[in-house]
């Protein structure tokens, strides 16, 4: 019998398996199998990165935009590298095709290549006598101990939303993906390493509501960024700033379609089918909802049911169009939907 494998902690520049006995299976939503056990951290696993981000900080803070920089073009050029591995274990924990998941991390790597500019984005600026005898001048500093909380339908490009500015900015980061998906995560911190991060400076912690509390409330965590649902995203923004933390809380959204009568549907069909079922329709900006405007809505519904008909679903390593969804729970939720459709 096969011991199934734990994921477990980053934590100043090494693995981490915390004190906790709490895990957590992640499953290859292909086949339904549990592929893995996440550690989930407790108040002291989140103290513990948090402390040994507070101590990378004391140096890194005042680490050179060079040094910085060198950092990041190295970092750059190993998921680069390693482009499709990541994009692999992606596949294998959230689901959407293999494309998708290139995609994905090709969307986080121009954040990256963002942040290498950061000896021109920092700067700061002077004026000269805005009044008499007063100069003006401003900087731009760093702030401490960041958080990042993300969520499961893009485990790679959300965190590298945030984590390269800021690292670039002097920064040092506690990461908590999503425990549905969290081996893209890791990777990453193994390449932070390699390209000669400091320990410390990006640490990942995975876990659930406690651990996320955890950071919400230690009084080393100076920010956090979050991205996930919308009832979350208000936990989080009003916890997070009642304990005197900068906070940008990213919630969901139903997106509109509207096609209007002079529209040319053919491709108008073509646009719904890839914002709908695109990363197996699981992302923030996929389109919920298609307002077509008389008399051309027969014509449009007639050509999306066509298309649909020819979407290949399936494993996302084996040429689908479309995989599946994250767990079993997220498809009997999308299934509960179309059966009240029905019943209506």
């Amino acid at each position: 019998m096969t011991q199934t494998k734990i994921i477990t902690h980053w934590i100043n520049g090494a693995l981490d398996t915390g004190k906790t006995e709490r895990t957590s299976e992640v499953f290859n939503p292909a086949t339904g199998q549990v592929s893995a056990n996440v550690a989930l951290a407790n108040v002291a696993t989140v103290d513990k990165a948090v402390t040994a981000a507070s101590d990378a900080f004391v140096s890194w803070r005042h680490s050179s935009l060079t040094k910085r920089t060198q950092v990041l073009f190295a970092f750059r050029e190993l998921v680069l590298q390693n482009k499709e591995k990541i994009a692999a274990l992606i596949t294998a924990e959230h689901g959407k095709v293999l494309s998708d998941a290139a995609g994905e991390v090709t969307r986080g790597l121009e954040v990256v290549e963002f942040a290498c500019g950061i000896p021109h984005l920092l700067k700061g600026g002077f004026s000269e006598e805005v009044s008499t005898g007063v100069d003006v001048y401003s900087i731009r500093q760093a702030l401490g101990p960041v958080a990042i909380i993300s969520p499961f339908n893009f485990p790679a490009m959300v965190p590298m939303w945030f984590f390269p500015i800021a690292i670039a900015c002097g920064n040092t980061v506690v990461l908590k993906p999503s425990e549905k998906d969290p081996s893209a995560a890791m990777f990453l911190a193994e390449l932070w390493k390699e390209a000669g991060l400091p320990d410390g400076v990006f640490n990942v912690v995975h876990g659930d509501k406690e651990s996320v509390d955890a950071l919400l409330t230690h009084p080393g965590i100076k920010s956090v960024s979050f991205v996930g649902s919308t009832p979350i995203a208000k936990y989080v923004y009003e916890t997070g700033t009642k304990h005197g933390k900068r906070v940008q809380a990213l919630g969901g959204a139903k997106n509109h379609m509207v096609v209007l009568p002079d529209s040319d549907l053919e491709l108008a069909a073509d646009a719904a089918i890839n914002a709908g079922f695109g990363s197996a329709g699981e992302r923030c900006m996929a389109i919920s909802a298609i307002v077509a405007v008389e008399p051309i809505a027969s014509a449009l519904v007639a050509r999306i049911k066509s298309r649909m008909a020819d979407i290949k679903t399936g494993d996302g390593t084996k040429g689908s169009d479309m995989g599946p969804l994250v767990t079993k729970v997220h498809r009997d939720k999308v299934a509960s939907y179309i059966e009240a459709g029905e019943k209506a």
